[in-house]
């Protein structure tokens, strides 16, 4: 194992995490948005909402990330009505395929963690609300999505790590991000292990922060409970 060498990736390989970082806050960001929506028309009253977000779902969940990556791509501007509008402005760039990717791809995966947490809601807090004359909306803001987040959060922090580890597949259509870069040191020095060893470190480090940083936001949302218990722990000592 050569260290000197090693060390000399990291450095290399070090250049490649800014875009990393990039494709996948940028992706996660718009891909709550297709979460959120795609959850909320799967548990609409309209069967055309219900249809449109089940199939959305069914198609990226059953494909493989990577055959999407390839189509949004390659396969895009094979339509003349694509070339002619302003998308193409977009489409025409590996960086922005990459992203609409990931981002459709983890909208469909967490579409499913969002309706879980919304499921997860007690019907009573919902129908004392309504009791209350509160609006839809309201009971939405103030109650549904607040418990919805802490149901869903943990599941959600680990559809960010896969997401993650997912934008290597954006070094296929040829992103510098951590994966393009070590594939680039590769096909120039022969050196596979020590160069992915060096790159699964690098992808170790980023998950790791953002494991401890989502564990962070859930100790934060859940600390009205750790106060309930720690009451009534003195309590019971008291008693």
């Amino acid at each position: 194992m050569d260290f000197a060498f090693m060390y000399e990736a990291l450095i290399r390989l070090v250049g490649g995490v800014p875009l990393t970082l990039q494709l996948s806050l940028i992706a996660s960001a718009f891909g709550v948005i297709f979460a959120v929506t795609a959850a909320l028309m799967q548990l609409s009253d309209s069967r055309v909402l219900r249809a449109i977000a089940d199939a959305y779902v069914f198609v990226i969940r059953g494909t493989p990330l990577l055959v999407q990556i390839f189509l949004i791509y390659y396969g895009m501007g094979q339509f003349d009505f694509i070339r002619h509008s302003f998308l193409w402005a977009l489409l025409r760039e590996p960086y922005w395929c990459a992203i609409f990717a990931l981002m459709f791809n983890t909208g469909a995966y967490g579409s499913q963690i969002v309706r879980g947490g919304l499921l997860s809601v007690p019907k009573g807090q919902i129908e004392a609300a309504r009791s209350c004359g509160m609006p839809t909306v309201m009971i939405y803001r103030r109650i549904i999505l607040p418990l919805a987040i802490r149901q869903a959060l943990p599941a959600y922090g680990n559809e960010i790590i896969l997401l993650t580890k997912a934008t290597s597949l954006a070094s296929i259509i040829t992103m510098m991000e951590i994966t393009g870069v070590a594939a680039k040191m590769i096909a120039e020095t022969y050196r596979v292990v020590e160069v992915f060893l060096v790159a699964g470190g690098l992808y170790l480090l980023i998950n790791f922060v953002l494991s401890r940083g989502v564990a962070m936001l859930e100790r934060r949302l859940m600390r009205h409970t750790r106060t309930d218990s720690s009451t009534r722990s003195v309590q019971r000592r008291a008693a």
